[in-house]
């Protein structure tokens, strides 16, 4: 495949060159060197035809034919044998030489592999589908509710972060030096997990965040419950929430129907990163969690809360953009 695509690069150097282009117009217009324009217009002139194909190359011949070849990409792209989950070169291997032919090793089939830039050995995470027909109109309307906020409403974000490891390095780590970056042991002490549910007020980016026990209906709406009494019963509330099981529990739509003034954007599924509280755990994962040194749980409790004030004293609210509208403005 990869020497067809030389050919047809080399005939439409010469073809460019009948016309009258230039080298250098030529080389712009293919992506090409111009010494490789030069190349293989000299090797058309001496040549003809068939100074365009591949020049016999020193070395031995190869030792493994188009069949084996074939063999090994039939291989690479089926299902690997019971019990694995994916290809390695080795197992490759075996399952072209099981197959009557020559023995052939990993390193062959890497190099074979590589060529044909065939990745069975690699995975990447992909949705097939999505089982909401209406998944961009609600993810519309979640967007619509951030760039154009009901007026005197309050537009929350919500969600829970569960299982924060509260851990604390075996030995100290080492600052940043000139020419050395900064280092962190591996080994660590667990002191065991804090879970919590926080609110973001869209409209101001501040944040309000109560540490939890359980991940349940109960807690969600007591939680809920406490932003309802602490906010003016004059105003609206507009929510938008993911569709986690404490969220689309019975007893949370009934609690829910209760309050009226409560209004809920359910993002689709799928799609939680559209709950823009999601924005505020990144940022705390990156700057807390991610490398934090935590000696207990009350350490751990105690900086995320010092994180959340210091986040609140400056806090704005987040800049996204829509079908190229902004959904903030400064």
């Amino acid at each position: 495949m990869k020497s067809e695509v030389r050919e047809v690069l080399r005939a439409q150097i010469v073809l460019a060159a009948a016309d009258g282009q230039t080298n250098g117009a030529i080389a712009r217009e293919l992506g090409v060197s111009v010494n490789t324009v030069r190349k293989w217009r000299s090797r058309f002139a001496f040549g003809g035809l068939e100074g365009l194909r591949d020049a016999r190359r020193p070395g031995r011949p190869r030792v493994y034919g188009p069949h084996v070849r074939v063999a090994i990409v039939a291989t690479a792209t089926s299902m690997p044998p019971y019990p694995e989950a994916t290809w390695s070169h080795r197992s490759i291997a075996e399952g072209v030489a099981g197959s009557c032919f020559a023995p052939i090793s990993a390193s062959q089939v890497g190099r074979i592999l590589a060529n044909l830039d065939l990745k069975p050995h690699k995975v990447r995470g992909w949705l097939t589908r999505r089982a909401t027909p209406d998944f961009w109109a609600r993810a519309a309307a979640v967007c619509a509710l951030y760039r154009d906020p009901p007026e005197a409403a309050v537009v929350l974000s919500i969600d829970e972060k569960t299982a924060i490891a509260a851990r604390s390095r075996r030995y100290p780590g080492r600052p940043a030096a000139p020419a050395q970056v900064v280092r962190q042991e591996f080994e660590y002490r667990r002191h065991g997990t804090v879970s919590l549910v926080a609110a973001l007020d869209v409209t101001s980016g501040e944040v309000l965040f109560e540490v939890i026990t359980r991940n349940d209906a109960v807690t969600f709406t007591a939680f809920l419950e406490q932003l309802d009494r602490a906010i003016a019963p004059d105003r609206e509330i507009h929510v938008v929430l993911d569709n986690g099981s404490s969220h689309t529990a019975k007893h949370t739509r009934a609690w829910l129907a209760e309050h009226p003034r409560w209004h809920v954007r359910w993002t689709p599924p799928h799609a939680s990163w559209l709950n823009q509280i999601e924005l505020f755990f990144s940022a705390l994962a990156r700057r807390v969690l991610r490398h934090g040194d935590f000696a207990s749980r009350d350490d751990l409790i105690d900086k995320l809360q010092s994180y959340v004030i210091r986040h609140n004293t400056t806090a704005k609210p987040y800049r996204w953009t829509y079908e190229g509208i902004p959904l903030k403005t400064a």
